[in-house]
């Protein structure tokens, strides 16, 4: 089993990407607003609690199952410790199937992550972010409040790859994160 984790700013690509990787391996994404969407319909508001709830029953079950792996995307959000220990929670879940991890960092600048929060596959996977003027907000908020960009060196994991993938494609991103770790 392999698991990826794929992480980065908002409207960085992350969703995208994993979309890709998916058509040229044999993993399956399991994208953060797979579990966000649901929960803020049934609530009406978001639940981190009970997302966590959904997701830690779907990396359990997919743990124990025969799939050669998955992509997890995520925003990180690395000046709050308990991200660190979310991630290392995530990890306890699969370890005990012999589990690699990998992790791959995306990065662009604000106005290319602007650009892409309009998207047409961003808008029809991800409901919460058709108020496009609220999402934009949200983006530019989430910037001023957290650092979602690692600083050099910060990364301890050894199967790890920082991508800019401003002026890359997707399908570009993907292939690149497929010959690094040679999936």
């Amino acid at each position: 089993m392999k698991l990826l984790f794929l992480f980065g700013d908002g409207a960085v690509g992350k969703m995208t990407v994993g979309q890709e990787l998916c058509k040229i391996t044999d993993f399956r994404l399991f994208h953060n607003h797979m579990t966000i969407e649901p929960v803020l319909d049934v609530f009406g508001y978001f639940s981190g609690q009970t997302i966590k709830k959904i997701r830690d029953i779907i990396f359990e079950d997919f743990a124990s199952s025969d799939n050669y792996g998955m992509i997890f995307t995520f925003m990180f959000a690395f000046d709050i410790p308990d991200e660190w220990k979310n991630l290392e929670e995530i990890k306890k879940i699969f370890e005990p199937y012999n589990t690699e991890f990998y992790y791959a960092e995306l990065v662009a600048p604000l106005e290319i992550r602007l650009e892409r929060n309009k998207t047409e596959n961003r808008l029809k996977n991800k409901p919460s972010k058709r108020d496009i003027e609220n999402s934009e907000r949200r983006i530019i908020r989430d910037d001023e409040k957290h650092r979602f960009v690692s600083l050099e060196g910060e990364i301890p994991f050894e199967n790890y790859i920082k991508i800019d993938n401003s002026n890359l494609s997707a399908e570009e991103t993907a292939k690149m994160i497929k010959e690094r770790f040679n999936f």
